[in-house]
């Protein structure tokens, strides 16, 4: 868990889908597809903070909430930078 994480910060793992897979099933061999690890995030209630999770702490690995590495990558340069 990092340094700067609040236990509220981390409630959605609670229900989390992906706690019930194993984690290669979230981080694939390069070159492996990710459609069934996206599936089952785009199911899972926590999808949004599991992403936002993802997103502030800057994760460049594996699937979170429902994107993958790249994804999220385009995703934060298309963001405006909050300062």
């Amino acid at each position: 868990m990092p340094i700067n994480t609040t236990t509220d910060e981390l409630t959605w793992q609670e229900t989390a889908l992906c706690a019930q897979a194993g984690p290669e099933f979230f981080f694939p061999a390069p070159g492996s597809s990710t459609r069934e690890a996206k599936q089952l995030c785009n199911a899972c209630e926590g999808r949004l903070a599991c992403l936002e999770y993802a997103l502030a702490h800057d994760e460049r690995f594996g699937v979170w909430g429902g994107l993958s590495e790249k994804e999220r990558e385009r995703l934060r340069r298309s963001r405006p930078e909050v300062r």
